[in-house]
């Protein structure tokens, strides 16, 4: 099989300084910083979570805008990047292999990082040290799997769902449209393995989805480019409505979840990275602009096209087999959200409410944890799989209500973990497998970030043979 060649650029002139104004990393820790910057100053004018003051309100408006824009790409980027990852497969050879190699590395190193999230707790033990004026509440959503599996049936197509609810002060009804995640999962899914199925009378249904996916990718790079900006309104907005001294009472539970975040991205898979005979600097900074990206954006669905990208150009994955796995992991791989946050919130829970855990129990949240992660869908926040496991243990779903407060905080590096480790699976399974492009892995990471040749060649590249004149992408 053959790939097509690229032409190759011509040489960066651009100087140092340039580089650096231009670097996507730069862009977004100089967005950060002045994010936090901006949000100090507008506590310091009087603003917080009950006073809306007009810089409050700006810096609240640019970073609910962008989150946005990012959910209003969801559900057409997850249909046609699911059925288009699924008919790819007709171009892989050994695909059902390949398919069975990725789902057992997601449970590997879910079960890893749940083992981690289980001894976090009980030795920093967060729900003894919590400290005092906490207040439990409700969860806004439950998840259980009696729930779970209901919602794997579709209602209709879209996955479409209507609430409405009563203005307590107009005594108006209000309705809202919204979109069941999982469930146009399973029709993508269901789509795919039809069309598949179908032959060549799919063929041209097959290309339609693919372009579509090739449009939405399109469009979600002019969304992703514009991500220091979204930055600098949502970390300036958190920084006012979350604050530091919110923080305080759940500091050793915060501090719990970000030691264990930081021991599955920077111990656990560079050991597996190096035990595959890879280059552990290679592959964190062929990740690193997809981790910095899902860390402000708080969804891995929405960090999909840079993942996958930095996948195919940054690790050599071959895009026959990356474009099925990694949406596959942006939808199902969750190591922060799925392992290690609800098996130590768990622990706190049981801790605060002085609940001994048995083994069996202990037992359940690994169990949970490997094959509960779908609930998560991809989406930001990971409610739905905390009460999952909460109520797999029989614990009190209240003391979900404890945690709300810093949840987006937390959610931040439980997302940057996530997409590390999308992108890590296809490349330990690529090279297992013998496709891995390995000159690419080690090439020097000297592309744009967002280089306007995005749309790749017209057939793509075979799993048994990867095109190798890829630009990479860099974080710097």
């Amino acid at each position: 099989m053959s790939s097509t060649t690229r032409a190759q650029k011509a040489p960066d002139t651009r100087s140092p300084a340039r580089k650096l104004l231009t670097s996507f990393g730069f862009q977004i820790i100089a967005a950060l910083i002045l994010g936090i910057g901006v949000g100090l100053l507008a506590v310091a004018g009087g603003a917080s979570a009950d006073n809306e003051t007009p810089l409050f309100a700006t810096l609240d408006t640019i970073g609910s805008t962008y989150v946005t824009l990012l959910k209003a790409a969801v559900v057409p980027l997850i249909f046609t990047a699911i059925v288009a990852s699924i008919s790819n497969l007709r171009r892989v050879q050994n695909a059902a292999r390949l398919a069975g190699q990725t789902l057992l590395w997601f449970a590997i190193t879910a079960f890893i990082s749940v083992v981690i999230g289980i001894v976090l707790g009980l030795v920093i033990q967060p729900g003894a040290r919590a400290g005092e004026g906490l207040e439990t509440g409700d969860p806004y959503t439950v998840g259980t799997w009696w729930n779970f599996l209901l919602g794997l049936v579709p209602q209709n197509f879209l996955g479409l769902t209507v609430s409405s609810g009563l203005d307590a002060e107009t005594g108006a009804v209000a309705s809202t449209v919204g979109f069941n995640i999982l469930q146009v999962i399973v029709v993508a899914a269901v789509v795919g393995i039809a069309a598949l199925k179908a032959g060549k009378k799919a063929e041209p249904f097959l290309v339609f989805t693919e372009s579509l996916l090739k449009v939405i990718q399109r469009v979600l790079w002019w969304i992703i480019r514009i991500a220091p900006i979204g930055t600098f309104g949502l970390i300036g907005a958190a920084v006012v409505k979350y604050g530091w001294d919110k923080l305080t009472s759940l500091a050793w539970f915060a501090g719990a979840v970000y030691i264990g975040l930081a021991l599955v991205v920077f111990v656990v898979y560079p050991v597996i990275v190096r035990a595959n005979g890879l280059s552990i600097k290679q592959y964190f900074s062929g990740v690193w602009p997809a981790v910095q990206l899902g860390f402000v954006s708080r969804s891995s669905i929405g960090t999909l096209p840079l993942t996958e990208r930095v996948t195919e150009r940054n690790l050599g994955v071959p895009r026959s087999y990356a474009s099925f796995a990694v949406p596959l992991g942006a939808t199902t791989k969750m190591d922060g959200c799925a392992a290690i946050y609800p098996a130590i919130a768990a622990i706190f829970v049981a801790q605060f409410f002085g609940i001994e855990l048995t083994l069996v129990q202990y037992i359940l949240i690994a169990v949970v944890s490997v094959f509960g992660s779908a609930a998560t869908a991809g989406t930001t926040g990971a409610t739905v799989m905390l009460t999952l496991t909460l109520s797999t243990l029989g614990l009190p779903l209240e003391g979900v209500g404890l945690l709300l407060a810093i949840d987006p905080i937390l959610d931040m590096g439980r997302t940057a973990t996530n997409v590390a480790g999308q992108a890590l699976v296809p490349t330990i399974v690529a090279k297992r497998e013998g496709i891995l492009d390995e000159e690419l892995y080690n090439a020097p990471r000297n592309g744009l970030p967002f280089a306007e040749d995005l749309d790749d060649d017209e057939t793509g590249s075979d799993a048994g043979e990867p095109d190798t004149k890829k630009e990479p992408v860099t974080a710097g």
